[in-house]
C-alpha cells in the first residue's frame, strides 16, 4: 500500500505560479509581501508563512480554501463574507475568469484591496466609482451595482450609529437623489 505524501504549501504555490504563467512579482503584489519573500518561499529558504492573513491571501488569489495548507490555523472568530462578495464571485464564475485574471484587470496598488475585499477582510467600497469598476469588469448590469452601492452605503450609516429605520424618509430621498444624478450622468 502505497502513502500519498501530501504537497508542500511552497510547491503548491509554484505550481500554481507556473500553471497560470503569473510572475512572481504580481503575486507579491497581489497579497501584500515583498518579491524577495515570494522567492524565498518557493526556493524553500524560509518557512511557509503560518499568518492567517498572508495565507489568506494566498488562498484568494489561488481560488482555494485556506484550509488547504497545513500552516493555516482556523480562526476562532468566525469571518462573516458579505452577500456582495458573493455576488461579486458569482459573476468572476460567469466570466470565466480565475481570480488571478480578475485581479490583472486592476492597477497594481489596488490589487491587493481587491484580494482583501474578496476574502472578506475589507468590505465592498462606497467609492461608486471604485465599485462601478469593479462591476464594470465583471459585466454587472448597472442596476446590480447601484444596488451595492446602496447597500454597503446603509451598513455605513447604520455603524455609525444612524437609525435607518427611524430615518427612511431622508435616506429615501437621499438614495432617491443619487439614482437620479447618475441617470442624468448616462445622458
Amino acid at each position: 500500500m502505497k502513502q500519498i505524501i501530501p504537497e508542500k504549501s511552497s510547491e503548491k504555490v509554484a505550481k500554481f505560479l507556473k500553471k497560470n504563467s503569473l510572475h512572481k512579482r504580481d503575486f507579491a503584489e497581489m497579497i501584500g509581501v515583498t518579491l524577495s519573500y515570494v522567492y524565498n518561499l518557493i526556493d524553500e529558504t524560509v518557512p511557509f508563512s503560518t499568518r492567517g492573513t498572508t495565507i489568506e491571501r494566498i488562498a484568494t488569489v489561488m481560488d482555494i480554501n485556506p484550509e488547504e495548507f497545513a500552516e493555516y490555523r482556523i480562526p476562532q472568530e468566525p469571518i462573516l463574507v458579505d452577500e456582495s462578495v458573493e455576488i461579486l464571485r458569482d459573476y468572476i464564475k460567469e466570466n470565466n475568469l480565475s481570480v488571478v485574471n480578475f485581479l490583472k484587470s486592476f492597477p497594481r496598488k489596488k490589487r491587493i484591496d481587491i484580494v482583501d475585499v474578496l476574502r472578506g477582510a475589507l468590505p465592498v467600497p462606497t467609492d461608486y466609482k471604485e465599485l462601478k469598476l469593479i462591476g464594470k469588469t465583471l459585466n454587472m448590469p448597472q442596476d446590480e451595482i447601484y444596488t451595492m452601492w446602496e447597500n454597503r452605503m446603509k451598513q455605513v450609516l447604520e455603524s455609525s450609529g444612524m437609525n435607518v429605520y427611524s430615518n427612511s424618509g431622508l435616506i429615501n430621498s437621499m438614495f432617491e437623489c443619487a439614482r437620479k444624478y447618475l441617470s442624468e450622468q448616462k445622458n
